[in-house]
Parts: C-alpha cells; structure tokens; sequence
C-alpha cells in the first residue's frame, strides 16, 4: 500500500486518466489493503491499536482520494487529496500523542494541530491566488503561535515571562 501511495504521489501531477474497469479494479484493491490492514491491527491491544487503525485509515483514505484524482484529474480532487494526507496525518498524531501526558501532552496535540493547520493551509494556497498565500501563513503563524504558548506552559514566573514575550516576538503577536 504504501509503494501504491508513494507512487501516485509521484505520478499525480501527470494528470493520466483511466477506465472504468481499471478504477473499479483499483477501488477494489484499495479496499482489500484496507481490510488486509484492519486485520492486522486486531493482534495489537491499547494505544498501539488505536495508531494501527488510525494509519489504516488514513491509508485507506488518501488511496482512495488519489484515486479519484488519477480518476478524474482536477485542481479539485488534488485538493481533496491534500486533505486526505492532513487529515490522516493528523488523525495518527493524535493517536501517538494518547500515550503521553501532562504538558507533554498538550504540547504534541498542538504541535499535530499546527501540523494540520499548515497543511491544510498549504492545500488552499495551491488551489487558490495570492490572498489565500497570505492567509495560509497567518494560520500557519497563529499555530505555531498555539504550540509556542503551550510550551511557555511548563515554566513558571520570569521565565513563563519571557519564554511567552519571545514567542510572541517571534511569530509577531502584541
């Protein structure tokens, strides 16, 4: 699955199409990976599991979005697929982060949550002009912003201080 990944990541710029037969056959493929994957996780227990399901979704859910983009290429079903990694990069992080706890914690969901943001932000910007550039890396800063305030967290009088006025310096927040 991941080499059928790899290489539709490498081909999708190349705008191929491809039959009904041969999108159907690779619908049904992707469909067994995913319950080939599903399997595989049923001998796991705990968070482990859930990181298993978590990658064989996402998996299942970015094959399946670039797919329909060798499919039906368009501007828009490369978007769609940019959302699908996001998204299941994200879900996966999320997972990874349940096995800590405290600020460390907090600090890794933010740091998946910035990670989302950028990405999806990325996605827009391809897909749209100049403006939606500038607004992709206000959110990519207000993020970053997010992550950085998360880690001022774990201090505590002048240094919670100062690590929050050289973040705010930093991404150039008032």
């Amino acid at each position: 699955m991941a080499a059928a990944i790899g290489f539709a990541a490498g081909t999708g710029a190349m705008a191929q199409t491809m039959s009904k037969s041969e999108y159907q056959t690779s619908r049904d493929g992707i469909a067994a990976e995913f319950t080939s994957a599903k399997a595989d996780c049923q001998s796991l227990s705990g968070n482990a599991k859930d990181i298993c399901n978590a990658k064989a979704g996402g998996r299942d859910k970015v094959a399946k979005a670039d797919l329909e983009a060798r499919y039906k290429p368009s501007e828009s079903a490369r978007y769609e697929l940019r959302l699908a990694r996001a998204d299941a990069d994200y879900r996966v992080a999320m997972e990874i982060c349940d096995d800590s706890a405290g600020n460390v914690k907090d600090v890794c969901v933010k740091e998946a949550k910035a990670a989302e943001v950028a990405a999806k932000a990325d996605a827009r910007t391809k897909l749209k002009s100049a403006d939606a550039r500038n607004d992709a890396d206000s959110a990519k800063r207000d993020a970053d912003f997010a992550v950085a305030k998360e880690r001022c967290d774990r201090f505590a009088g002048d240094a919670k201080s100062n690590c929050m006025n050289d973040a705010k310096l930093r991404f150039g927040k008032s």
